[in-house]
Formats: C-alpha cells, structure tokens, sequence
C-alpha cells in the first residue's frame, strides 16, 4: 500500500472511532495531541478504566499516522502507557509481561527523548509518568526511574522557571511537586528544601501546599508520600476545549 492509501486507511479508522466515541474527534487539528489522548490515559493511570486506557492507546497509534510531526510526543505517551502495563503487570505478580512493557517503556521515552532532547511535551510526559509510577516499580528499578524523572523536570524547570509563577495552577504544581519529589527521591536535599518552599510560597490553598508544609514539618515523611498528581485531568476537560474553541 503507498502512503496516500495508508493515509486513507487511517482516516477512515479515525472517522470510524469518532463514530463510536464523539467525545474523540482525532481529525480536529484544533486540538493538540495531549488534549486528544490524555484523559482517557489518565483513566487508565488514576481510575483503572481499561476500556478508555486502550482506546488511548489506540489513539495515540492513529494519531502517529494522521500527525507524524507530533511523533516525540506520541512516542512519550506510548512509554506512559507501557510504563502503567508494566505496573499493572508487576502489582499481579507477571514478571515476563512487567519485563517486556517495562523495556518497552524505556525504549519508547528514549526513542522520543533522541529526537526532541528539550521538547516540553516529551518531558512533561516522561516526568510525569515516572512521577506517578516510579514509586510502584520493583526496588531495583526505583532508582533509575527517578533519576529519569529528574532530568526530565531540569529540562521543564530550565524552559519555564522564570514563569513558574504566571502558569495555571495545574501546570505550576505539577512542575514544582515533580522537582520536590524527584530532588527528594534522587536524595537532592537541598533542592528538595528549596522546591517545597517554593510550593509553599507559589501554591497557596492548594493540596500542594499541604504536602509541602507536611514535608517541611516532618521530612521524614516525604519518602513514604507523593506530592504528584494532585490537581490531575478529571475528566470532560476534552468536551469542554472543543466547546470552547467552536464558540470562536
């Protein structure tokens, strides 16, 4: 088949996916990538929705046809999602099909890191994912994984540091409780004081000021707790973009 068939193909298994779930439209160039994929990855990563996970993933395979120039970021989802099965796999005691997932999440995020190294959604991405799984992983693995959580954050902290403080609530607390907890996994303990002051300090009211200010009372307390993902993608954040831009 040549590529204009392939093409065709793909369109088509899209059209037929948008059929069946609207809330999807995968052709709508609008919309990013990550707003396309991410909850229902995400229902998958906090819910347990293996039906919206896997229609995720089928969508991200569609997507790396229909949008080839967003393969870096659509390679660092398909680690996320391998990186969750081989949890999943881990948590239930299949050591070959943890192996095999696992090695395929490593390959997939370097795959993605080799061809945008600073790229803001490989990174966001790659942090985020260990940030929330990392911890999960066998003993042996952790340590690796948080390192690669770390340098993934550097890399967020160095393109948005100067704004850290005119980003989203999301964004922002997700970028400082990814540098506290991958600085305090990684045993960086003087960063990890200075990122939690700044949690502290830029994130009032917020659940990551609660932790911060749990952290900075009893330190010993930030190994055996998580400041990630605490304000993560409910869902209806896809319908509610799509309304907004076909109000324009």
């Amino acid at each position: 088949m040549n590529s204009i068939g392939r093409i065709l193909v793909v369109v088509a298994l899209a059209t037929i996916a948008l059929a069946q779930s609207p809330e999807i439209p995968l052709t709508d160039s609008r919309l990013t990538i990550h707003t396309l994929v991410r909850e229902d990855i995400f229902a998958g990563f906090l819910q347990g929705d293996m039906e919206k996970f896997s229609r995720g993933e089928k969508n991200i395979q569609l997507l790396l046809d229909l949008r080839p120039q967003e393969k870096p970021d659509l390679l660092a989802w398909k680690g996320g999602a391998h990186l969750y099965r081989a949890v999943r796999a881990f948590e239930e005691k299949r050591k070959d099909e943890f192996q095999k997932n696992y090695e395929l999440a490593l390959a997939r995020f370097d795959e993605a890191r080799k061809l945008q190294p600073q790229g803001g959604g490989v990174n966001a991405v790659i942090g985020g994912s260990f940030g929330i799984f990392a911890d999960q992983l066998p003993q042996e693995n952790r340590a690796a994984a948080w390192s690669q959580a770390y340098d993934a954050y550097q890399v967020l902290w160095k393109q948005q540091g100067t704004v850290v403080d005119k980003l989203p609530v999301h964004l922002r607390g997700e970028l400082l409780a990814g540098l506290a907890q991958a600085s305090q996994r990684t045993g960086r303990a003087e960063e990890t004081a200075q990122y939690v002051d700044k949690v502290i300090t830029l994130l009032p009211g917020t659940p990551y000021e609660k932790v911060a200010k749990q952290w900075k009372a009893n330190p010993e307390s930030a190994s055996k707790t998580s400041m990630s993902c605490m304000t993560c993608h409910d869902a209806g954040k896809l319908q509610a973009r799509l309304t907004s831009l076909n109000k324009q």
